[in-house]
C-alpha cells in the first residue's frame, strides 16, 4: 500500500510516520516545507494543479494529512489549517489515483460542552476560537469534497514529544525548574479544566486503523474519560519524583497558571496566566464507541505513561 504523509515531522506526524512505517505492507513517501521530507511541498501556498501532477505520479493509494498550524492570527490559522485542506481535497478530485483520505481534525471543533457529558461525532459544532473555526472550516471540505474521506477527530494528545507551550508541556517545565532551584512548593492555578488526554502514539494507531478501513465521516479519538488537569499535575509529581507541595492558586477555571521565572519575569513576580489554548471551556470527554465498532481500535497507553515520557524530556533540558 502506497501511502503519501502530509506533515511528517509534526507533534502527531512523526508518530504517524512511524506507525506506517512499522508496517512492511505499507510504502510510505513523506510531504512537508521541511528539507527531510521525501518531497518539499508548501500547501500553504502551492498550487492544486502542482499537488496533482505528483498524486499521479506517485499513484498513492491513500493520503494522510497531519500537518496543520496551533498557534497563530486567524489569517495564519486559516492559511494552514483551512486552504491547505482546500488544497488537498481539489487535487485529489482531480488526480486519477483514486486515494482514500485520512485527515486529522480536532475536538476544539466541537468547542464547550455540558460537563460531564461525551461528544459523540453528531454533536453539533460551535468552536470557541480560530482554531477551531479553522479546524472545522477543513473537516467541511473533506466531507463534501465527495473523496472516500474519514476525518480523525482527536481530543488531547499527549505524550512524548509534547510541545512545551502545551499547558501539560507547561506543567512540567514548571515542575522542572522548581526542582531545579530546590522549591518545596509549586503553586499553579486553572487546574479544574478537564481533557479527555489520549496518547500520541494511540492517535498513530488510529490514523494507521483509518488507512485500513472503510470508514467514513467523522471518528472521535479520544480515551473517553476526562482528566482533571489537577489529577494530571498529581500524576506528573509523583512520576518526577517531586517531593514538595502543589497549591493550588485561586484563578478562572479555563485559565492555566503556572510560574514563569524569565528575564521578563523574574522570580517573585506574579505567575503568568494563559488562556487554555482549545477553546473547549472547563470541559470535554469525547464518546469513542464509533471509533471502537468503525475502526476496531482502543486506547491502550495510560495517562500516567504518557505524563512520564513528558516529564522525561523536560528534565532532560538544562
Amino acid at each position: 500500500m502506497r501511502v503519501l504523509l502530509i506533515g511528517a515531522n509534526g507533534y502527531l506526524g512523526r508518530y504517524v510516520a512511524d506507525r506506517l512505517l512499522a508496517d512492511p505492507a505499507v510504502q510510505l513517501t513523506a510531504l512537508g516545507r521541511g528539507d527531510d521530507a521525501d518531497v518539499r511541498f508548501d500547501l500553504a501556498t502551492g498550487s492544486p494543479g502542482a499537488l496533482t501532477r505528483f498524486l499521479d505520479a506517485v499513484h498513492p493509494g491513500v493520503v494522510v494529512n497531519c500537518a496543520g498550524a496551533t498557534r497563530g492570527g486567524a489569517r495564519e490559522l486559516t492559511r494552514h489549517n483551512t486552504v491547505a485542506v482546500a488544497t488537498i481535497c481539489e487535487s485529489l478530485r482531480r488526480s486519477g489515483c483514486g486515494a482514500r483520505l485520512v485527515h486529522l481534525g480536532c475536538a476544539s471543533e466541537y468547542g464547550p460542552s455540558q460537563p460531564g457529558s461525551s461528544t459523540a461525532e453528531d454533536a453539533v459544532p460551535r468552536p470557541g476560537g480560530p482554531y477551531g473555526v479553522s479546524k472545522l472550516a477543513a473537516t467541511e471540505l473533506v466531507l463534501g469534497s465527495g473523496l472516500d474521506a474519514v476525518v480523525l477527530r482527536v481530543f488531547s494528545p499527549v505524550g512524548p514529544g509534547t510541545p512545551a507551550g502545551s499547558p501539560l508541556g507547561r506543567l512540567a517545565e514548571a515542575m522542572r525548574r522548581a526542582m531545579q532551584s530546590g522549591d518545596s512548593e509549586l503553586k499553579l492555578g486553572g487546574l479544574g479544566v478537564q481533557r479527555d488526554f489520549v496518547d500520541v502514539r494511540d492517535v498513530a494507531r488510529a490514523v494507521h486503523a483509518a488507512s485500513l478501513s472503510a470508514a467514513q465521516g467523522v471518528v472521535n479519538i479520544g480515551t473517553g474519560r476526562a482528566v482533571r488537569l489537577r489529577e494530571a499535575a498529581s500524576v506528573l509529581a509523583r512520576v518526577a519524583g517531586f517531593g514538595g507541595a502543589l497549591h493550588e492558586l485561586d484563578s478562572p477555571p479555563a485559565r492555566l497558571v503556572i510560574p514563569t521565572p524569565t528575564a521578563e519575569h523574574p522570580a517573585g513576580s506574579p505567575p503568568a496566566t494563559y488562556p487554555y489554548p482549545d477553546g473547549c471551556g472547563t470541559w470535554q470527554q469525547a464518546d469513542v464507541r464509533t471509533a471502537r465498532d468503525r475502526l476496531g481500535w482502543r486506547p491502550r497507553i495510560g495517562l500516567e505513561e504518557s505524563l512520564a515520557d513528558i516529564w522525561m524530556e523536560a528534565a532532560c533540558r538544562i
